[in-house]
């Protein structure tokens, strides 16, 4: 049975505010000094819009913020500057990530990663204050109080799970007020947040502390993954989705708001899955799981960082395979997945949303109006192991006025999919100048013109949506 849905153009709409635009995420700090790393984002940033980038790591003895030598603390910001410099270059900005302990400082030796950030809390958290302020003020000097005053400084990364914090709760709250009280000294308008856990955890909590404590706290940030929670831990990525549930990220962002009581809420992590070799992070099936959950979130939160936007990454080790499922939008020879297509499709889109008339129980669809044209954007979407057809969908668009021009822009099996060339290529590990270059022309999204019919001030087409599939239906006027 076909899809129906219907969309009245003349209608008032919604603010769309390129809310996911706000911040992307990467590995740990020093990939951040790889031409690469730098490459990449520049691209990300001119293609997709965004305009802040956060990592792990920056306080971490691989970055020589702090360090001891001799017995004496020898402090040096040249790689933090680097890596500033080079964003503020392109027009970007850091969401700073105060992560992990500097070795100098920790109280334990427990360590997460690759690279062994340490996770102890500070041994002496008046040190830990002391670098907090010399950082802060650096910054300050280096680029100006007006310029860091529009910076988002969030305070550690998951405290919530042991593999990332051995203190407990309280002596995450005490690591918070510490750090907030210690940017602030600094200036009282520089934004502090957190608590920056896993699984919308501690929200609650977190904002009764500060209130109770009159410590200042300017936002909240969190992160999810639709494998949170669901499933047994044992259970592999697939197994974990299947038991999750359609929507599930946008049920728990409204719960986050909520908690949050008003304040503003980032998202400063989430991704089709937590698990770091997904092959569906290369596939389909995630940009239209991208699609259908960054347009579900529209006005519950002030930012969503997907998390990443390159395989330039080394947290369990660093990877040679062109497709190896790991969570950027780009592999690690800059060749665009289709999640990277779906956010240049979103960065296309215009800032008002209509609303559409229709269901399905698998296909999802937005209408997004800009001054001279709407894009009605489809979704094919369903968790793995659940049912999922291709799909004939029937629209209507009741229009002021007959259009100039449509076309249309998929994202499927067989369009804007590299992964699927890669497979056919043998799935070679190293590539040669050819092979990238034919993944590349693989990898692009192309306009095709839409046939549509126009009478009695209505638009009708129909539009075959595979499984797993984005479509982008864009009218001229």
């Amino acid at each position: 049975m076909a899809a129906h849905f219907a969309c009245d153009l003349a209608q008032a709409g919604l603010a769309l505010n390129h809310f996911w635009e706000h911040t992307v995420g990467s590995d740990h700090a020093p990939m951040a000094l790889r031409a690469d790393w730098q490459a990449q984002l520049r691209r990300a940033h001119h293609e997709l819009g965004f305009r802040y980038v956060r990592f792990h790591g920056l306080l971490s003895d691989d970055m020589g913020t702090l360090i001891c030598h001799q017995g004496k603390k020898l402090y040096s910001f040249f790689n933090a500057d680097q890596i500033f410099d080079f964003l503020l270059s392109i027009g970007m900005k850091p969401f700073v990530e105060l992560s992990f302990m500097p070795l100098a400082l920790k109280s334990g030796d427990r360590t997460v990663f690759s690279y062994r950030g340490n996770v102890s809390p500070p041994r002496d958290y008046q040190a830990w204050a002391t670098l907090i302020n010399k950082l802060t003020c650096h910054w300050v000097a280096r680029y100006g109080l007006q310029e860091v005053r529009t910076w988002f400084f969030e305070v550690w990364n998951e405290p919530n799970l042991a593999e990332f914090w051995s203190g407990t709760q309280a002596d995450y709250f005490k690591l918070y007020r510490c750090t907030v009280e210690a940017i602030k000294a600094v200036d009282a308008s520089l934004q502090v947040g957190g608590p920056a856990t896993a699984k919308n955890a501690w929200i609650a909590e977190f904002v009764d502390f500060g209130r109770q404590n009159h410590v200042p706290i300017d936002f909240i940030s969190t992160h999810h993954y639709p494998t949170d929670a669901f499933g047994e831990e044992t259970d592999d990525t697939e197994t974990q989705l299947s038991k999750s549930t359609r929507g599930i990220l946008r049920e728990q962002a409204k719960q986050t708001a909520q908690q949050a009581q008003s304040k503003p809420v980032y998202y400063t992590e989430w991704n089709a899955s937590s698990n770091p070799r997904d092959p569906l992070h290369d596939e389909p099936y995630a940009a239209a799981f991208v699609v259908k959950t960054i347009l579900e979130a529209n006005g519950l939160v002030e930012a969503y960082s997907f998390w990443t936007f390159s395989d330039i990454f080394e947290e369990n080790y660093f990877p040679s395979q062109p497709f190896h499922g790991g969570f950027g939008l780009l592999t690690l020879h800059g060749v665009a997945k289709p999640t990277y297509r779906a956010f240049q499709l979103l960065h296309h889109l215009g800032r008002e949303m209509l609303t559409v008339t229709g269901s399905h129980e698998t296909v999802d669809t937005w209408l997004v109006r800009d001054e001279n044209s709407a894009t009605l954007v489809l979704t094919n979407h369903a968790l793995p192991r659940h049912p999922i057809h291709q799909e004939q969908v029937h629209i209507e668009l009741k229009s002021p006025g007959q259009p100039r021009a449509a076309y249309i822009e998929r994202i499927d099996a067989d369009h804007a999919n590299a992964k699927k060339l890669w497979r056919e290529m043998g799935q070679p590990d190293y590539l040669t100048t050819i092979q990238l270059e034919r993944l590349q022309q693989a990898s692009e999204m192309n306009k095709e013109l839409l046939h549509y019919q126009y009478g009695d001030s209505v638009i009708h087409f129909d539009i075959e949506l595979p499984p797993h599939a984005v479509a982008a239906v864009t009218i001229r006027f």
